[in-house]
């Protein structure tokens, strides 16, 4: 069995109301005739079910409300073996909620009640303290407030513990908090953001002089972009049939997390990542769409070869 890596995220959860549409609505505009489903979200909540099943031992950090939603989210968590010790309950405000388009393409429009999300805490984040010091990898993302995010990397940070922070939803980041992040993990549209820069090349050479050690640029269909201060280069993605993107993104970071938690070199942790990205696109919603070990093992195994030890 492999190695179980220690994993903690800090982030959000929501409840996803999907509609599957021939195409994303226009302002003003009704589609008729879509398919409707509702599923576990959240960027935070995503990538911890990922991880989990992956393998790791995860251990989330949130906020929920005291309504069904929060009640189906922990119950949901539980069965996935995830540790929801450090999720409070928030009786002032309810749990997150978003609503996505999905349209025949596979491609999304997602808007966003944080709810709950959006009252989590550095003190929370501090409850925590010693469960992120134990842990072999440190995984965020910005659909919480900033000082919960700078908390979470500076107690990883001074703890050595490795930090991947996913960008997402894209907004201009301190090179302060920058500096203590290990792994970047942008895509395409939010690498410019998070610089402030002209250009993805512009944007990362910015980022690695900030002092973040490596720069992975997702693009979808054209694979990776991996920076570090000594080479660039891609990592191409899997081919599969596209069902719906909702949470390729959460996969890879999942992954990622997963693979280098368990001491993967760089290059492979990412083929990893991919595979299980790869494998999510091609289901509806977003945590019944995430892989288990098991089914990325398969897919490397028939496309990699060469390494399907990963």
């Amino acid at each position: 069995m492999p190695f179980q890596p220690r994993i903690v995220i800090v982030g959000s959860a929501n409840t996803d109301m999907v509609v599957k549409t021939q195409r994303i609505p226009h302002p003003g505009e009704t589609v008729i005739g879509g398919e409707f489903i509702m599923a576990a979200g959240g960027k935070g909540a995503n990538q911890a079910v990922a991880a989990a099943r992956l393998g790791a031992h995860v251990t989330l950090i949130a906020r929920l409300g005291r309504d069904i939603f929060g009640d189906q989210a922990i119950a949901g968590y539980e069965r996935e073996g995830i540790d929801t010790s450090f999720i409070v309950r928030d009786a002032a405000v309810p749990s997150g909620v978003a609503l996505i388009f999905v349209d025949t393409q596979g491609e999304n429009s997602i808007a966003v009640a944080s709810g709950a999300n959006a009252s989590l805490t550095p003190t929370d984040v501090e409850r925590a303290k010693e469960a992120i010091a134990r842990a072999d990898i440190l995984l965020v993302q910005l659909e919480i407030p900033m000082d919960a995010v700078h908390r979470a990397i500076e107690l990883a940070h001074d703890a050595g513990v490795q930090t991947i922070l996913n960008p997402a939803p894209g907004q201009r980041l301190a090179p302060d908090l920058l500096a203590q992040v290990s792994v970047l993990t942008p895509n395409e549209h939010e690498i410019q953001m998070v610089a402030g820069a002209p250009d993805r090349e512009a944007a990362v050479t910015r980022i690695l002089q900030f002092g973040t050690r490596q720069v992975l640029v997702t693009l979808g269909k054209e694979g990776v972009l991996w920076a570090n201060a000594q080479a660039r280069q891609i990592v191409p993605a899997f081919e599969v049939k596209v069902v719906d993107t909702t949470a390729a993104g959460d996969a890879f970071n999942g992954g990622l997390a997963c693979a280098l938690g368990r001491g993967l070199p760089m290059k492979e942790a990412i083929h990893y990542a991919n595979a299980a990205a790869a494998i999510s696109v091609t289901r509806m919603g977003a945590q019944p769409s995430l892989p288990t070990g098991d089914e990325v093992k398969a897919l490397l195994k028939q496309v990699l070869p060469e390494q399907q030890h990963l």
